[in-house]
Parts: structure tokens; C-alpha cells; sequence
């Protein structure tokens, strides 16, 4: 069985999506999809006017480094590294030397709250404050999209409320933003909702921005 059914879906620049549905719904492979991790066996995808489906893996790569920003439920921050570093590390591969990427993750870093918590190791960070370096690192490059799996799913209501208020601002930054979660509250703040279930891509109804 394809786990992602044949679809057309247009996700405007600027817009907030939430795609909610069960586990094995196919909202994974969707957002593997979208974030150019995995080709599509059929159709076509087009991401800031380029047929992604035309690249190879180098240039794929390479796009989805300058395009796309990853918030991931884990975290996936380096224990032994500072937050300044963890968040550096994301432009290692794209030609910026040194210097300009610790000063863009300093900048990323103080755009989310953590300007005075940079040389600051993960171990000493609250489950907050390790999912906004995880958002400051996805940041970092300026991307156009950014996608978000799960990205409350480890954190209290508190901190998870606290986490979606910073992702509500970026949007309202002009930051296009695409949700996966389980949390209904979480794609409440969606301006737009999407189901999936059994690999089958619907509208929702549009959700109220708070």
C-alpha cells in the first residue's frame, strides 16, 4: 500500500499548515516528502518555483540546506557542543566561513530568546529552551519553509505553549510554516489544517489564529 496517496496540495508563501492524523497515517512521509528527504515514485513537486523532481541529489541537498529549516520532537542538539555551536554546525557544509556562522547562529540564537545563553550546553537547558536552539539552528540559513515534526511532543503544556507563541512569531514574520502533530491545540493555531489518514491528504476545517 503507497504511503502517500496521490495529492495535489499548494501551500502558499507565508501560510501556517497543520497536518494532523493517527500514527502511520503518512504525515511522516509527507514530510519527507516536502522536506526533500525522500523522492516521490509519481507526480511533481515544486518548492519556490523550482521542480525539485528535475534536481540531483547533489543540488537537492544543497536546496534543502538554503530552503528548508527542521524542528524536529528530539531535539537532536549535540550534548558536548555549546547552543552557538549546535546551531553554527547547520551551515558547516555551505561554503560560510567560520566566523559568519557563529555570528548567524548568535543572531538566530538571540532571535528566539537565548541571546544570553550561547556558550550555554544542552545538558544545562530546560526542555524549552533545547527546542528553541533546535529552532534557532533550523533559522539559521534564512530559510523559506520550515518544517516542524512533532515539535511539543517531548515538552509540558507550558513549555509547549510557550514553544508554538515563538513559532506563531515567526510566522507572523513572513516565515512559511508547516506543522505535523498529534495536538490538537498545537494546529489549532494553524491557519489552515490538513487530515491524513491512510495516506489520504484532506482539508480541514480552517483554524482560528489565537
Amino acid at each position: 500500500m503507497p504511503a502517500l496517496r496521490p495529492t495535489d496540495l499548494v501551500i502558499e508563501q507565508g501560510e501556517y499548515v497543520a497536518v494532523v492524523g493517527p500514527s502511520g497515517s503518512g504525515k511522516s512521509t509527507l514530510l519527507n516528502v516536502l522536506g526533500l528527504l525522500d523522492r516521490p515514485t509519481a507526480g511533481r513537486y515544486e518548492l519556490d518555483g523550482w521542480d525539485t523532481g528535475t534536481l540531483s541529489e547533489v543540488d537537492r541537498t544543497a536546496l534543502r540546506g538554503r530552503r528548508i529549516g527542521f524542528v524536529f520532537q528530539a531535539f537532536h542538539l549535540l550534548p558536548y557542543r555549546s547552543a552557538v555551536e549546535n546551531v553554527a554546525l547547520a551551515q558547516l557544509y555551505h561554503g560560510v566561513s567560520r566566523r559568519d556562522r557563529e555570528d548567524a547562529a548568535a543572531d538566530a540564537l538571540t532571535r528566539v530568546g537565548l541571546g544570553h545563553r550561547l556558550h550555554a550546553l544542552p545538558t544545562t537547558l530546560s526542555g524549552g529552551e533545547r527546542q528553541r536552539v533546535a529552532i534557532a539552528r533550523a533559522l539559521a540559513a534564512s530559510p523559506s519553509l520550515l518544517l516542524c515534526d512533532e515539535p511539543t511532543g517531548n515538552l509540558d503544556s507550558t513549555t509547549s505553549a510557550a514553544v508554538l507563541d515563538l513559532i506563531g512569531r515567526l510566522h507572523a514574520d513572513g516565515l512559511t510554516v508547516v506543522i505535523i502533530t498529534h495536538d490538537a491545540s498545537a494546529a489549532a493555531r494553524a491557519q489552515r489544517i490538513l487530515h491524513m489518514r491512510d495516506g489520504v491528504l484532506t482539508e480541514g476545517t480552517p483554524a482560528v489564529v489565537p
